[in-house]
């Protein structure tokens, strides 16, 4: 589909394509309650010139997922995310090499203490990659943190949670206790130490581009959830 409107405009949180309402693929109206969101999503819109790519609208994507996918059914959509919690990234630690495992101490074990003392969860870490259970008490709590969010929060979250493999690192991110650059790096550890020690692959590099792209949309999303 090639561009057919003339002017974008913002009413009340409703994206305006001219005189109608852009809307989801459910066609309901895309009308979102935060102002930079709405804004940034108008802005998406705006930079088209000719045929409509929605590669090149990430933000528009994860409104229509929020409006459509999440907020129908916001208990099950959580409950997903929230299994991640079960198994997260960072309570699988290297046995070796050294270098290793102190890269990954030094990213990962903040993060840890971060949710800790925020949710007064307790978690265990294993060396290797067989599946350690966690504390029925603290699957509970971080279920309980991700079911509070909002379908919006949920629908940035989502590819954080999902490209990374770690629900703790995207709790601190939404809740400002780390920066987005720090989760992507922390979350990277091992995909970037074997680069490191075993080089790079065209195909392996396009994968990680396109996963940053989705990872960096997300992490913008929430950002302009806040309108302070």
């Amino acid at each position: 589909m090639k561009r057919f409107w003339t002017d974008v405009t913002v009413e009340d949180g409703e994206v305006r394509l001219d005189d109608r309402p852009l809307r989801t693929p459910g066609r309901v109206p895309l009308a979102v309650p935060y102002v930079r969101l709405a804004e940034a999503i108008a802005a998406e819109w705006r930079m088209v010139a000719g045929d409509i790519d929605p590669r090149t609208m990430p933000l528009t994507g994860l409104a229509n997922a929020a409006i459509d996918r999440i907020a129908p059914d916001l208990p099950a959509f959580a409950a997903g995310l929230a299994r991640y919690g079960e198994s997260d990234l960072l309570y699988y630690r290297a046995d070796s090499p050294e270098g290793l495992i102190a890269r990954q101490r030094a990213a990962w074990d903040p993060l840890l203490d971060w949710a800790r003392t925020r949710y007064d969860v307790h978690f265990k870490t294993t060396t290797g990659i067989v599946h350690m259970s966690q504390p029925e008490a603290t699957i509970a709590r971080l279920a309980e943190a991700v079911a509070a969010r909002t379908p919006f929060e949920l629908a940035g979250l989502a590819p954080i949670i999902t490209i990374t493999g770690s629900l703790v690192a995207a709790l601190a991110l939404i809740e400002g206790a780390v920066g987005a650059d720090a989760v992507w790096q922390a979350t990277r550890i091992d995909d970037d130490w074997q680069t490191e020690h075993w080089g790079d692959d065209e195909l392996a590099a396009r994968a990680r581009d396109a996963h940053h792209a989705d990872f960096a949309a997300g992490a913008r999303f929430l950002f302009l959830l806040n309108d302070e």
